[in-house]
């Protein structure tokens, strides 16, 4: 069973995303909304019952801003090898020295792998290890969290806060969590050599989507496109929808991922890109570091192109960095994205912007936020 949970209200958009994928992983799929925003740790513990409900011996918990080979089965091995039936499980990958200090950092015994110390964010320097945000639990992780609840009670009792039993519940798993129990013989954490970043952009999906392309061409290599003598020119992984029109003189790739109903025209360009269902590009068009919204449409010979914020090639430790979206009063050069139902003019240049839905252009932009 999968329990996706949050704050935000349910729509229709949603709804159907839930009945599609229920349909196509024949598993039960549900959202539950949080009455407040909750934090990591107030979610999970307000949801207990439902979480318990299936009388499940254990259970994952992912956070949704991250990518990752999620190696769930590797976990769940190593928790049957370390500590007891009641301990829990983090997941843990390497980062460098500078980047470190923007995650949870976790240092743990050298041979047992147990969490000695856990600093969220530190200011200084504190371990290499960081906090991936997937975590194996068993229900015992609840009287852990309901101690850190009944603590915000009395301190909230002592400050005679008039909305105090909403905030109590405000609990992150983190913070008041695992910082609790590292030290206890109770915390490890399995430490992953396979990918993983967090996206906390819109833009970081680009860098997403180039690592699951490259986990695909060795575990799932019939998922991607080949070069065939009728077929476009295809470099490096690319994705192409079986519903997908794509003319035979166009060159798509590396890292190119071509959604459901996509037309492209002859001689198209596209390059490290995420085209979404029923997106047009006409002839000639050129297409790069760039998302393109649903059913947006891209004249010919138009030119609409990004800024990566890859992390450092050289580093095999570098993270992702979450870049601002202002710097000194100025757009940040980033991903260029066109929201859906964008209309993109013919033989315009569309350079490190972010066009908002359902726009009509006219002519060029660089460096903007068109609203």
């Amino acid at each position: 069973e999968i329990l996706l949970m949050g704050f935000y209200q349910p729509h229709e958009a949603l709804s159907r995303f839930l009945v599609s994928a229920q349909q196509e992983f024949k598993i039960p799929i549900r959202y539950l909304q949080e009455y407040a925003a909750l934090g990591t740790g107030g979610g999970i513990y307000h949801f207990r019952d439902q979480i318990l409900s299936g009388g499940a011996e254990a259970f994952f918990v992912l956070n949704a801003d991250v990518c990752s080979e999620f190696p769930l089965q590797e976990m769940l091995e190593f928790r049957q090898q370390h500590g007891d039936a009641h301990s829990f499980v983090i997941l843990g990958t390497t980062a460098n020295r500078t980047q470190a200090l923007n995650y949870g950092c976790i240092v743990a015994n050298a041979d047992t792998q147990e969490v000695q110390h856990y600093v969220e964010k530190p200011s200084t320097f504190v371990s290499e290890i960081i906090n991936c945000g997937v975590y194996l639990f068993t229900p015992a992780i609840f009287q852990h969290i309901g101690e850190v609840f009944q603590r915000n009670q009395q301190e909230l009792v002592l400050e005679e806060s008039s909305n105090g039993w909403q905030r109590a519940e405000v609990i992150r798993l983190e913070q008041d969590v695992f910082t609790a129990l590292a030290g206890s013989g109770k915390l490890y954490v399995y430490k992953t050599d396979g990918f993983w970043s967090q996206i906390k952009s819109a833009g970081s999906a680009i860098y997403a989507s180039r690592l699951y392309l490259n986990q695909y061409s060795k575990s799932h290599p019939e998922r991607l496109a080949q070069n065939k003598p009728a077929g476009p020119i295809i470099r490096g992984n690319v994705y192409i929808h079986p519903t997908a029109s794509i003319d035979s003189t166009a060159v798509l790739g590396p890292n190119v991922s071509i959604g459901e109903g996509v037309t492209v025209g002859a001689g198209v360009r596209v390059r490290e890109s995420i085209v979404l269902h029923g997106a047009s590009l006409h002839d000639h068009t050129c297409v790069l570091n760039t998302i393109v919204g649903w059913d947006s449409t891209i004249g010919r010979w138009a030119r609409v192109e990004g800024t990566p914020s890859d992390p450092n090639p050289n580093d095999p430790y570098a993270k992702i960095d979450s870049e601002t979206l202002f710097r000194d009063g100025r757009l940040t050069p980033s991903i260029t994205i066109l929201g859906c139902s964008v209309t993109i003019p013919a033989e315009v240049v569309i350079l490190n912007s972010i066009v908002l839905p359902h726009k009509e252009l006219s002519r060029s932009y660089k460096n903007q936020i068109i609203l």
